[in-house]
């Protein structure tokens, strides 16, 4: 089928490399303008943007694919379906409604509609997840689902490691959806409303490690940010001491917001359970094992 493609990062990458090598390719790659990124706030173009150029593929970059110029590049390739994945654009008429459009959504549907479900599902500790392929509707991931595909959320797995998986599930599972849609046979089920849950975009607050909370919920946000967004611990200091690797357990022998040290651990008490910290990051340095960071500091008082 002809298509045009939406999206922005890696996740949508990995995508995007799976369709441009099926009979699906697209013949136009639709992404947003360079943006500042990183620590450094490097200008830089989206994952989807580079992988684009690598492959040789037609490409637009729109602060908003809703302008008269967007549109007239889409309608120009004459897509026969367009695909959307992780694009961060909303989409409005006359758009919507040009062409068929298949959105790649990370979650289980319908629960874990919205910005960052891979992040709601390990914070949750979902013993599952996958990926759907859906019509996209003006509501929020709420158009009826063609294909699903689920899989197991290891206990000790986290963004880094789940997020690849799902991508290359949902590429597969996108292919799968054009093949049925060319030929005719791509049927949709009506999503459950009143079973939605949603993935908030995640707030910077959130990213704090609060020892009031339950060593098992910490460990489950640490994976959830981990490696793209960072949990932290706030020092009496006032510094940041962030936490890339992280484990709970159900002994007690600390305080809340009591740090002790562990042979090659440090160990913080928390509401319910100890968080044990595996790999750190002191602010301004790279990350680290918690036994090299105890080889020179002691362990660090909370805020």
């Amino acid at each position: 089928m002809r298509t045009v493609y939406l999206g922005t990062s890696d996740f949508a990458a990995t995508v995007l490399r799976r369709l441009a090598a099926s009979p699906h390719a697209p013949a136009l790659v639709v992404t947003p303008p360079d943006s500042r990124q990183g620590r450094g706030r490097k200008v830089s173009p989206p994952p989807v943007a580079e992988l684009a150029k690598e492959l040789g593929t037609d490409l637009l970059q729109a602060a908003s694919v809703n302008d008269e110029d967007a549109l007239a590049r889409i309608r120009a390739a004459e897509p026969e379906a367009l695909l959307v994945c992780a694009f961060g654009q909303l989409i409005r008429e006359p758009l919507l409604s040009l062409t068929e459009i298949l959105n790649v959504h990370p979650s289980l549907l319908p629960r874990w509609r919205g910005a960052a479900p891979i992040e709601r599902a390990i914070m949750a500790r979902d013993p599952k997840t996958g990926v759907c392929v859906m019509r996209l509707t003006a509501g929020l991931d709420s158009g009826p689902v063609a294909l699903r595909a689920e899989v197991e959320l290891g206990g000790d797995e986290d963004y880094g490691a789940l997020a690849p998986r799902l991508a290359a599930l949902g590429g597969d599972l996108l292919v799968e959806a054009l093949d049925l849609l060319a030929d005719g046979t791509l049927a949709f089920t009506e999503q459950d409303d009143a079973a939605a849950t949603y993935a908030e975009k995640i707030d910077g607050a959130e990213r704090r490690l609060d020892p009031a909370q339950p060593a098992v919920e910490l460990a489950a946000k640490v994976r959830a940010l981990t490696p793209h967004i960072g949990a932290y611990l706030e020092l009496e200091s006032g510094e940041r001491l962030g936490v890339r690797r992280a484990s709970s357990s159900a002994a007690t022998p600390l305080r809340a917001a009591e740090v002790a040290a562990d042979e090659d651990a440090l160990l913080v008490g928390t509401g319910d359970g100890v968080l044990r910290l595996e790999t750190v990051q002191p602010a301004g340095g790279k990350p680290m094992s918690a036994a090299d960071y105890l080889r020179g500091h002691k362990p660090p008082a909370l805020a």
